[in-house]
């Protein structure tokens, strides 16, 4: 890829950007999240928002932008996060998390940027920053711009919600932008018009007072570990089906025509097993490999612990064993229920011998954005001129638990223009984008408002 002068300097602030460790679980990072909370500040300022500032939250800060030029004219929210997962484990990385370095591979011919935050989600959020910079150059906003760009998304946004109830008047808009998301291919481009929710519990199993040695009492007493294991094979059967009471109860069927709409999406089950190194795929019974991650819940061990895991060997059976399991869940699910409803079976499924406790950690709903919403009109046009291909509408797996909160409290639907690839490793070691992807991302946003606009006028007259 030949980039202009323009395009390396916005590389070179990317590289930037993604050089600062805004890790929020990790207390010990708190002042470098801060450091990136005012860089994403002074991007914005530099891009043209008229008023920035930084919010104090109980956690880590929210940055606020604003590019206001009438109060006859639509506005449009953009959210997006700067902070980014733990890099663990770090052997694994080809090149430091937070050293970022271009290489090129099979899907990024064009080279990609490998750095823990490249996609999820500083590129993305980047994007939105340098393409309001693009859009000004060429003149006035075409409609209001809001930004809010929060520190807290990879741990729940456990203060966003009080942040978003006492600023409403703030936020108030008419339609949320957010690139957190990813897309088909990048000859196939996709809008997420689903994600599922979230339910994520920890588990404890506890035996005996302290930790035995396995050969005097080895046989004699339940072993944590092993209890855990025992009740986790539990929560499935032999058709991958969850077995928790009630669970499926509220679960939204897709009639036969959806199903055939989504099977007509472009998918390699050969391709999507060489990804990730498999041999086989495994499932709920009945369901496609993109049904199973896309429209059904799940239920997933993320985390076991107990016991001795140092150097060598040391023969005990330990005390407790902790393990931590998420549920994606689907349209009318409810995640508080589904927590409910877990712990009582969970517990249900221990012995005698050990005692059991359950933590939810957090949660939240599903959701779909209809595709006769303006917003999806006017991303499907802003893709369409791009890419030259018309977009897919597409049901993600992942969860944004805020993106239901902000149409609760706001009472707008939020429009998910993602730009990354399955394969761009988010979360794992390795992550990356591409500069096609973040390039094309900066072409096609400014289009997003343009149409925008345009449907919003048409629909009032």
């Amino acid at each position: 890829m030949n980039l202009t002068a323009q395009q390396n300097q916005f590389l070179e602030e990317w590289i930037d950007f993604l050089k600062l460790p805004s890790i929020s679980a990790d207390p010990s990072y708190k002042n470098q999240v801060a450091t990136t909370a005012n860089w994403v500040k002074q991007a914005l300022q530099k891009a043209g928002c008229l008023h920035t500032e930084l919010i104090i939250t109980q956690g880590h800060p929210i940055v606020y932008g604003e590019l206001l030029v009438s109060k006859n004219l639509p506005t449009v929210l953009v959210y997006g996060h700067y902070d980014v997962q733990p890099p663990d484990p770090l052997d694994l990385w080809e090149s430091p998390p937070f050293e970022p370095i271009i290489k090129k591979t099979n899907l990024h011919p064009d080279g990609a940027i490998f750095a823990r935050g490249a996609c999820d989600d500083k590129g993305q959020v980047f994007m939105h920053i340098k393409a309001l910079e693009k859009m000004l150059e060429s003149g006035p906003a075409p409609c209001n711009i809001k930004f809010m760009i929060e520190g807290e998304e990879e741990v729940g946004s456990i203060h966003l919600e009080t942040f978003v109830k006492a600023h409403k008047e703030k936020l108030n808009c008419d339609v949320i932008l957010i690139s957190d998301t990813g897309m088909i291919s990048n000859s196939q481009p996709s809008i997420t018009t689903g994600l599922r929710g979230l339910s994520y519990m920890e588990v404890s199993v506890m035996g005996p007072n302290r930790d035995l040695h396995s050969g005097l009492y080895g046989g004699a007493v339940a072993n944590p570990i092993n209890v855990l294991c025992e009740m986790i094979s539990k929560l499935k059967d032999e058709n991958n089906r969850i077995t928790i009471p009630d669970f499926y109860k509220d679960v939204e069927e897709l009639s036969k025509q959806e199903r055939e709409e989504m099977g007509k999406a472009p998918f390699s089950l050969e391709n999507f097993k060489n990804a990730i190194g498999i041999a086989d795929i495994k499932g709920e019974k009945g369901y496609s490999t993109e049904e199973r991650r896309s429209i059904r819940p799940t239920l997933d061990v993320n985390g076991i612990w107990g016991g001795y895991i140092g150097e060598g060997a040391k023969t005990v059976i330990p005390s407790v064993a902790h393990a931590k399991i998420s549920m994606r869940l689907v349209p009318h699910q409810d995640w508080h229920t589904i927590s409910t409803l877990f712990t009582k079976h969970f517990t249900s499924l221990a012995p005698k011998g050990v005692k059991v406790s359950v933590h939810t950690h957090h949660g939240g709903y599903a959701y779909v954005t209809p595709i006769d919403h303006i917003g999806y009109q006017a991303a499907h046009k802003a893709y369409l001129e791009t890419f030259k291909v018309a977009p897919i509408p597409h049901r993600g797996g992942g969860s944004i638990p805020i993106v239901p909160m902000f149409e609760r409290e706001l009472g707008v639907k939020s429009i998910l223009m993602g730009f990354g690839l399955d394969s761009d490793a988010i979360h794992s070691p390795n992550e990356h984008f591409g500069l096609f992807n973040f390039f094309k991302g900066i072409e096609t946003l400014p289009l997003f408002y343009t149409h925008y606009i345009s449907l919003w006028k048409k629909e009032r007259n």
